[in-house]
């Protein structure tokens, strides 16, 4: 009998999470189209997400009944367990968990949480085998070919050079404020000590750009192509790279450090990613073979489906042979798109489209909530919320980013053509937001239970909702100030740069984003309607959870 009850209050609660995500999406859902019918620039879906998560986050934390958990990665067995039920909340336990088939022990402290917060903390593999396969995915197979292989060499440049410079500055940066910091730190009584492969295992996933909010906007007005290229083409393999170059630097943390262990990570990073790159085009290819050579476009369900798992199925081998899903599933998308699309039957190429741009919006927005929920039933302690830590990577990421950025700009228009004007690079500068990517390795690696970890996680999460919300809210103001074209025609695009001269392309066009965009009074006082209405929504929702 309490067995059966303990199941029917597990299913109740999971029953209930689920019921609060899906009101989430569907607020969120309601949201946008205000946005998008009122033409509002001054706030994204995104950031609404993050928001509307803090919101819900929040009100489950301190409405919903108190529980207690445990601080710490899940475990399997409690061990050295006392006797008496009533532990003190300075009762140490020994956990046993078992983690890549070795066996470790944590201590963790017993504290009280909510018990709907304890279980709204998923495990980090959804992100990884659910959530991120189709947002990269869809990356490939959406990519504007024409515009990002015209710009290839400086998508690669900024996707490859740019990401190690910027992992190396934040990890040195990093390294440098903790350590010429550590006097007063110590006297704070948050003494956490940190290695330099540690602090560039966070420079390389906080070098994951992921400028969804900009990218959303620049689609909606039709910035210049060149730009938009440059900016979702640098997103998509840097997130590539950044996840492989993590990877390897996670496997290479063993032993000490010397100058030969950095570059044998370089090469298990390069190793890693070629395979990768591999895998996703042979994969792609096959399938492109099978939609060529067989009748099976006279059944679009069928070939839709087999895209659909084939696709799939590159992330999964990849990552059953110790490579990159991430990479693999990313160039199966981009050689889908340019062989195996062009042999799909009509109805196919329409579904495969609405199809994962469907499941690229559900994740994407998914993961933006639970980052906003996150903030408030993760119940971070104060020793995880290293201010040195926070103001010290911040700072990096603006300084990694403009070296990132300035430099490869001025080599790369040594050689091109087609110059990057100032104002491009000033774009790209601003629109290296932090997002999902550098949050799921972020807690992929806080199962690991150490004070490190948990400092990265908290980090990374603050420095998410400071980006998407704050660059999403500015975007507008800063296409404005830097005179960038907007509405601008692909197809008239394209055929301009085949029959002009350099010096005839101008970026200083009097079409900017004041003639496209004027949100007026009383489109401000409806979205401030909504807003209250979907506020009262959101406590109703809590209350009755």
């Amino acid at each position: 009998m309490d067995s059966t009850s303990s199941n029917d209050a597990v299913h109740k609660f999971d029953s209930v999470t689920l019921l609060m995500f899906m009101g989430l999406l569907v607020a969120t859902i309601l949201s946008i189209w205000i946005i998008k019918h009122f033409r509002l620039r001054f706030i994204h879906e995104t950031g609404l997400s993050i928001i509307y998560g803090v919101i819900v986050g929040a009100a489950v934390t301190y409405l919903s009944k108190k529980g207690e958990s445990y601080e710490g990665m899940e475990y399997e067995k409690l061990i050295n367990q006392s006797d008496d039920s009533n532990l003190t909340e300075e009762a140490l336990l020994r956990l046993l968990s078992y983690s890549n088939s070795t066996l470790r022990e944590y201590t963790c402290k017993r504290k009280p949480d909510t018990v709907l917060g304890s279980k709204m903390v998923f495990n980090p593999e959804i992100f990884f085998y659910v959530l991120l396969p189709p947002i990269i995915f869809h990356a490939g197979y959406s990519m504007k070919r024409k515009h990002f292989f015209k710009n290839f060499g400086a998508i690669i440049t900024f996707a490859f050079v740019g990401t190690l410079i910027s992992t190396f500055t934040i990890g040195g940066i990093i390294y440098g404020v903790v350590e010429g910091l550590r006097p007063a730190v110590i006297k704070t009584g948050l003494d956490t000590r940190f290695t330099f492969q540690q602090c560039l295992w966070y420079g390389s996933i906080i070098s994951a750009t992921d400028p969804v909010t900009v990218l959303a906007i620049f689609h909606d007005l039709h910035v210049d192509v060149d730009l938009y290229a440059l900016v979702f083409g640098e997103s998509v393999l840097n997130d590539a790279v950044a996840i492989t170059l993590a990877n390897a630097i996670d496997e290479g943390d063993r032993g000490e450090e010397s100058v030969g262990k950095v570059f044998g990570t370089i090469g298990m990073f390069l190793g890693i990613f070629i395979g990768s790159f591999v895998m996703g085009m042979v994969v792609g290819s096959v399938n492109a073979l099978i939609t060529k050579f067989t009748k099976i476009k006279e059944f679009p369900l069928l070939e839709s489906t087999l895209l659909l798992l084939m696709s799939y199925t590159s992330y999964l081998i990849a990552e059953a042979l110790s490579l990159s899903g991430i990479v693999s599933v990313l160039f199966c998308g981009i050689f889908q798109a340019h062989y195996t699309f062009n042999n799909l039957s009509d109805d196919s190429k329409k579904n495969t489209k609405q199809i994962f741009e469907m499941l690229n919006f559900i994740s994407e927005n998914f993961v933006f909530l639970y980052i906003g929920v996150s903030v408030f039933t993760r119940n971070f302690s104060a020793t995880q919320l290293n201010p040195w830590f926070i103001v010290g990577a911040f700072l990096a990421m603006i300084i990694s980013r403009a070296v990132n950025i300035y430099p490869l700009s001025f080599i790369l228009n040594l050689g091109r053509k087609h110059k990057i004007p100032a104002s491009v690079q000033h774009m790209m500068m601003f629109s290296g937001l932090r997002g999902a990517i550098a949050f799921a390795l972020a807690i992929r690696k806080a199962t690991e239970g150490t004070p490190q970890v948990q400092i990265f996680l908290t980090t990374t999460i603050i420095l998410v909702m400071l980006t998407v919300i704050g660059c999403g809210a500015l975007t507008l103001s800063m296409l404005r100030w830097l005179k960038i074209r907007v509405g601008v025609d692909d197809v008239a695009e394209t055929q301009t740069l085949s029959t002009s001269s350099p010096s005839q392309r101008s970026y200083d066009s009097t079409n900017t984003a004041d003639s496209t965009t004027n949100v007026n009074l009383e489109s401000m006082v409806r979205f401030l309607m909504f807003c209250q209405l979907h506020l009262g929504f959101l406590t109703l929702l809590c209350f009755n959870v």
